[in-house]
């Protein structure tokens, strides 16, 4: 599943053993250039380079990172057709300047999305969530980002689980057999991960656990060639894109 192939890239990544806080300046820097910089050349120059650090000094499979841009992509497609497409008096049509709006919106978000997914598959959440809680962020954020976390894991679980069981018995046979095995599929996983979230929180609240779930972070020291790189690439892409302007 795509979800666990970018929890492997990230624990596989050859920034793994950079300090979180420094993919955190460098991925923040590309975003913040993606939503303020125009979409041309801006957001052009930001995607690439995101995709060239990911697929070059992180190392990160480029299947891994293709397939997981797929869905942030539906989004954009879907996000960029309801954003030229106007109703009015005489019905549904164009807006004014769909060519352009779309053109912009299209790339921000790609841009955006790929400086995001830069930060997701070389940074595993044990060494986000800790950093994001010395950078300020509220602890009920972490902790709730933290649970969700673990969650997604019980839930791909009791996914996987629930279909095999369905295909041995014939369950994804015909099309009838697959709209009711879905349906069933929805609802058994709905049931068991309520089930498995509320034991554990009965099992946390048992052990006295009132002050959430601490993760113990590896010490990863802070790299001034890095820190220099996450300053200077942004840089560059503001330069760049103020002069082709």
């Amino acid at each position: 599943m795509t979800g666990l192939a970018v929890d492997d890239a990230a624990w596989g990544s050859a920034w793994r053993g950079r300090s979180p806080g420094d993919k955190l300046l460098l991925c923040a820097g590309l975003v913040g250039c993606a939503l303020l910089l125009p979409a041309w050349p801006g957001s052009v120059l930001v995607g690439l380079a995101a995709v060239a650090l990911a697929l070059g000094p992180a190392r990160v499979p480029a299947r891994t990172f293709g397939r997981a841009v797929r869905w942030p992509l539906a989004f954009i497609a879907v996000g960029a057709l309801t954003a030229v497409v106007a109703v009015g008096d005489g019905g549904v049509g164009w807006a004014p300047d769909a060519a352009d709006r779309a053109g912009s919106l299209v790339g921000r978000a790609v841009a955006g999305s790929a400086a995001v997914l830069l930060l997701a598959t070389t940074t595993p959440m044990s060494d986000l969530l800790p950093a994001l809680r010395r950078l300020g962020v509220p602890a009920a954020v972490v902790e709730v980002a933290g649970v969700t976390y673990r969650l997604v894991f019980v839930l791909l679980e009791s996914l996987g689980t629930i279909r095999e069981a369905q295909a041995a018995r014939m369950g994804w046979a015909s099309p009838r057999r697959c709209y009711r095995s879905a349906g069933v599929l929805a609802a058994a996983v709905l049931t068991r991960s309520w089930d498995r979230a509320r034991r554990m929180q009965d099992g946390l609240a048992g052990r006295g656990m009132e002050t959430g779930l601490r993760v113990l972070p590896d010490a990863l020291p802070s790299s001034r060639p890095f820190v220099a790189l996450a300053l200077v690439l942004p840089a560059g892409i503001t330069a760049l894109t103020l002069v082709a302007r």
